[in-house]
Formats: C-alpha cells, sequence, structure tokens
C-alpha cells in the first residue's frame, strides 16, 4: 500500500510539470505565429518593413518604429572570413536543385583518389574504389524517366551556359521540362525540342527574353520544331505569358554595343511612347528595340551604324530603317544624320 501511494504521489507532481511543458510550447507557437503576422507597421500602415540582425529588431522603413525586437536568428552560429572557411565549417550538403535529376539529393563519390583527410589511397584499394565509382554511376539512374530527366537536364544546362543566363532561369526551365515529363508530353517528340522549348519559356517568364533564333543556334533542333514544341507545352501546361516587350531587350542590346546608361535610357522612354501610341503591336520586338536605340544612340551622340546595331539585334539593316523611320515620323523626333 505505502508503495502505490508513493507512486500516484510521484504522478500527481510529474502532471504541473508536463502542463508547464505544454503551455511554454503553445506560447512559442503563438510568439511564431504573431512574428509571421507582422506584415505592416502599426504606426503608419507601411509594408516595408526591415530586419536589422545586428540589434535583433524589426523596423518600419517609413516611420522608423521598432516593431518587434530580440527574435531569433535562424543563420549559422560561426562566422567566416572567406569561401575555405565557409566550406570548412559549414555541416550541410549543397542546396536542392531541380538541374539535377535526383534533385542533388544522392551522394556521388568523387574523381580525385583521396579520402575524407584528404589523403592519397593506395594503389590496392583503388581499383575497388574504380568499381564503386563506376557502380554508382549506374544506380544513379535507375529507370526509362530519370535516363530522360538526366540527358534533357544537362542538354538545358549546356543552352543555358551558351546563353550565359543566370541560375535561376536554369531552375525555372527545369521545373517546366519536369512538368512536360509528369504531363506525358515527350512522347512523340524529341528531347532536344522540348528542353529547348522550356528553356525559351523560361526566359519569357522571368524576363530575360531570348529570341527563337538564339535559342535555335544553341541547340540541335530547328527554329520551326522549337516554336511548334513551345506552343504546344505552353497550352497543355497553361503556361500564361504576355507577349515580349522591346523594352526587355533594350539593356542587352546596349550592352553589346558599349553604350551608356543615358542612351538606354532614352531608348525605354522612345519605346514607352510608342507602346502608348500603339506602334509596337503586330511589329517584332528585336526590330522595334533597335530602332529605338539607334534613334537614342544619334541624339545622345553617341552614333552607332544601323549594320552594328543590326548585327547586335539579330535583325536587317531594313527593318531597322523601316522601324525607325515610322517612329521618327509618329514620335516627332528630329533625327540629324
Amino acid at each position: 500500500m505505502a508503495e502505490i501511494e508513493k507512486i500516484r504521489e510521484i504522478e500527481r507532481k510529474e502532471i504541473p510539470k508536463e502542463k508547464t511543458i505544454e503551455k511554454a510550447r503553445k506560447e512559442v507557437e503563438k510568439a511564431g505565429e504573431t512574428e509571421e503576422r507582422i506584415v505592416e507597421c502599426p504606426e503608419c500602415g507601411s509594408r516595408q518593413l526591415v530586419h536589422d540582425y545586428e540589434r535583433a529588431e524589426l523596423v518600419c522603413n517609413e516611420c522608423g518604429l521598432v516593431v518587434d525586437e530580440d527574435f531569433i536568428d535562424m543563420g549559422p552560429e560561426w562566422r567566416a572570413f572567406d569561401h575555405d572557411q565557409r566550406m570548412k565549417r559549414s555541416r550541410v550538403g549543397a542546396p536542392m536543385t531541380f538541374t539535377i535529376h535526383d534533385k542533388g539529393l544522392s551522394t556521388m563519390i568523387d574523381w580525385r583518389n583521396r579520402d575524407s583527410y584528404g589523403k592519397s589511397i593506395s594503389s590496392k584499394n583503388r581499383a575497388q574504389l574504380y568499381r564503386l565509382r563506376k557502380w554508382q554511376r549506374r544506380i544513379r539512374v535507375s529507370n526509362a524517366t530519370e535516363r530522360n530527366l538526366a540527358f534533357a537536364l544537362s542538354e538545358l544546362d549546356r543552352m543555358a551556359s551558351a546563353l550565359g543566363l543566370p541560375r535561376n532561369i536554369r531552375e525555372t526551365s527545369a521545373v517546366v521540362y519536369r512538368k512536360a515529363v509528369t504531363k506525358n508530353l515527350i512522347r512523340g517528340r524529341s528531347i532536344e525540342g522540348v528542353a529547348a522549348a522550356a528553356l525559351y519559356a523560361a526566359c519569357r517568364q522571368n524576363g530575360v527574353p531570348r529570341t527563337l533564333d538564339e535559342i535555335a543556334e544553341v541547340s540541335r533542333v530547328s527554329r520551326k520544331e522549337i516554336g511548334r514544341t513551345y506552343r504546344f507545352i505552353s497550352r497543355e501546361l497553361g503556361l500564361k505569358l504576355m507577349p515580349t516587350s522591346p523594352i526587355d531587350y533594350v539593356p542587352r542590346f546596349c550592352s553589346g554595343l558599349n553604350l551608356k546608361g543615358e542612351v538606354q535610357s532614352r531608348a525605354v522612354e522612345i519605346l514607352r511612347q510608342a507602346a502608348e501610341k500603339e506602334l509596337t503591336s503586330g511589329r517584332g520586338p528585336t526590330g522595334v528595340a533597335a530602332a529605338a536605340i539607334y534613334i537614342s544612340s544619334i541624339l545622345c551622340g553617341e552614333r552607332r551604324t544601323q549594320r552594328e546595331v543590326a548585327n547586335v539585334a539579330g535583325v536587317t539593316e531594313v527593318t531597322i530603317r523601316n522601324r525607325y523611320k515610322e517612329l521618327a515620323e509618329e514620335l516627332d523626333i528630329e533625327i540629324i544624320l
């Protein structure tokens, strides 16, 4: 009986402790929800809130009110002053990516014959390591879908590198291609054609347009097939893409012609005026952008010839001549040649 009483007494002592833990957990969850809910300043209603990580404060950018303080820093607890130090102290692998068929989550045996300490592996174990490396490569690609993805994503990466496209476009194009594979849109079409069409769609989605001719130059398929496949996958996947604006091409063309920012701004201004008067509709965006750059280069005193602009924009001199005459006439721009 005495033992039973002792057990009951211990249980009575443990119950409040559990309640306290539960209460603390709820308070933490509530605090987290409150932090997530803070999206605007209670003083001025502005949504421009800035995290000051040195003082652990959430500050309104408009009125300077400290909205929240003492929040938890989710970053690493260590500091690094160069790349080697950062790689040495980091305890995690590379982030997940859609540009690799297994999303970068599988392991890989390095081609260098060294162990984890950087020491050279003995010749006795090198044959075994070679066999392990070979089988590791084989088992990473287990079925036909993965083989398809592995080939297509490497092709996407090759084309994106040739065009000098940023990382986010490679990720977007990989996602578009994966959706096409999931919906079985690859059947009856070449992998290269669908990959090129996915890259073209990703460029347009991210506001970094490339022409079909530019994509066709770096791919192994024709311009006609890329255009046909792009229309098909955009219809089947429901990609709602707006027509390409000539303004999107201006920075790249100006950079290719080594023109200053003043010329670029003037060209964008001309194109906006042309869009208001509906002079850009029904015409190729590259030709209109090239004509606007040609006009602005003359107006700003950094003249470029029609041939130079045509070579960078990938259009003919006749197109530039026709478009610049239309723009100059409709916008009342006096050009002294």
